[in-house]
């Protein structure tokens, strides 16, 4: 990591990402969107796309077009994209949530908003796919962390194709009685393949390779990696291949989902092991506070795991989805993105400002720009909002669940003033701060380039 070129616009994509989750939970404590509404409600689709697409589709593309690159030791392909592309998802977003409450009749209007998100955002995504698919393609072979990210984006390409489909139906282009159809058989696929493919599978090949790194832990293949990577590709394919085919066959989708099941139970044990193995045979012996509070996501992960299983079992699943779904979402995926945002941030900004004069001025560390001690006690706050927020949704509780969503925007909202002050270069002390030949990084914008 240390000498490679940065991506001029991750810290975009990331200013996003933060204004989306922190709108989400804003939302969540007005109690607008589910639990006080019903999940196919209007409202309801308006807070999950924030989440899934503002928080954290942009927050994935943001780190990939930063770590790909890493990853396979190649420069970005096609970078002149990425700016058209986020433009397109930040205008495609606005345009789909605008839609979300011409459908509620709040916005009353004949601008077909679904129909222009429906089409901006695969164009956003399309260049995304693009330029990292290219970067990917030149290095093949790839290495594991690398395939897992090939597997995840051809995830997202399902994701946003179904997406596209799902947008012309609710404006009217299509017609209801397929929307019954949609909505029973192919919304479910459209959810595995973005939370399970897209989010959670690109995002465990990426901690393969952020773990060992800023834990100085041994990152050689493992069987235990493969196993993880050829098990948790069979469960995505039976989602996203095998369960359409199986619903035209037979009507239903068994068989694909038992299969899907028992493979993402395979992976997800020997993740463990993995992450074990990691935490265990660090070099690094007094963990950051990034890697202590992964911990909570990692715990989030395997808590969704077994209350899936617990709601399968009780046959209650379809009462208590939208826990899961919060758990998934807010726990493990949002759990694991602010805290790996809280070195992440930190380190590109270190080498932004201090990677020109390394090694021939005095440079603070990378750790002098954030104060663990003040910081630690707001990730201890948002996963405990976040497993009451839980219970909660289990319990039908939606007074409390604003309580505890409270608690996750205010934890949120100090981390996020966190990362605003090391992006500043608040915490480091003044005589060192801005030796020659540096200058302060802009706060989400890249530096003019002079040519």
């Amino acid at each position: 990591m240390i000498g490679s070129s940065l991506s001029r616009w991750t810290m975009a994509f990331f200013t996003g990402a933060v204004i989306f989750l922190i709108a989400a939970e804003c939302l969540m404590v007005a109690g607008y969107g589910f639990p006080a509404m019903p999940a196919e409600a209007p409202e309801t689709l308006l807070l999950v796309h924030t989440v899934t697409i503002g928080w954290l589709s942009l927050l994935m593309c943001g780190a990939l077009l930063q770590f790909v690159p890493v990853l396979v030791a190649q420069p970005l392909r096609d970078e002149i994209l990425v700016l058209p592309a986020l433009l397109c998802l930040l205008a495609g977003l606005t345009s789909l949530l605008a839609g979300f409450l011409g459908l509620t009749g709040m916005l009353d209007t004949d601008i077909p908003f679904l129909l222009i998100g429906g089409c901006l955002l695969p164009i956003g995504f399309g260049l995304v796919l693009w330029t990292l698919g290219r970067t990917l393609w030149q290095a093949r072979p790839l290495p594991l962390p690398a395939r897992f990210v090939a597997v995840g984006l051809t995830c997202l390409a399902a994701t946003f194709l179904l997406g596209t489909f799902f947008a012309h139906i609710l404006s009217g282009l299509i017609s209801d009685a397929v929307m019954i159809d949609f909505r029973t058989k192919v919304l479910p696929v459209h959810a595995a393949a973005g939370f399970g493919g897209w989010l959670t599978f690109t995002a465990i090949g990426v901690s393969y390779r952020l773990l060992p790194m800023f834990m100085l832990a041994p990152d050689a293949e493992r069987t235990t990696n493969h196993i993880v990577w050829w098990s948790g590709s069979i469960a995505l394919l039976s989602i996203i291949m095998g369960a359409p085919v199986e619903f035209i066959l037979a009507g239903s989708a068994r068989i694909a989902s038992v299969i899907a099941g028992l493979s993402a139970m395979v992976a997800l044990v020997c993740y463990g092991f993995d992450l074990f193995f990691f935490y265990r045979n660090r070099k690094r012996r007094n963990i950051e506070l990034n890697s202590k509070s992964a911990i909570g996501a990692f715990a989030a992960l395997y808590l969704s795991a077994a209350l899936l299983l617990s709601l399968l079992a009780t046959g209650t699943f379809a009462n208590h989805a939208g826990a899961l779904i919060y758990l998934v979402a807010f726990g493990w995926l949002t759990g694991l993105g602010l805290s790996q945002l809280y070195k992440i941030v930190p380190f590109l900004t270190w080498l932004e400002c201090y990677g020109p004069v390394m090694g021939r001025k005095p440079t603070p560390r990378v750790q002098d720009l954030m104060v663990e001690r003040r910081d630690g006690p707001w990730f201890v706050l948002y996963f405990a909002g976040l497993l009451g927020g839980t219970v909660a949704l289990l319990a039908d509780a939606p007074n409390l669940f604003r309580i505890t969503a409270a608690m996750t925007l205010l934890a949120t909202a100090a981390i996020v003033i966190e990362l605003v002050l090391a992006r500043r270069l608040f915490n480091v002390a003044a005589a060192v701060r801005f030796p020659e030949g540096t200058t302060r990084p802009h706060l989400f914008l890249p530096a003019i380039r002079n040519h």
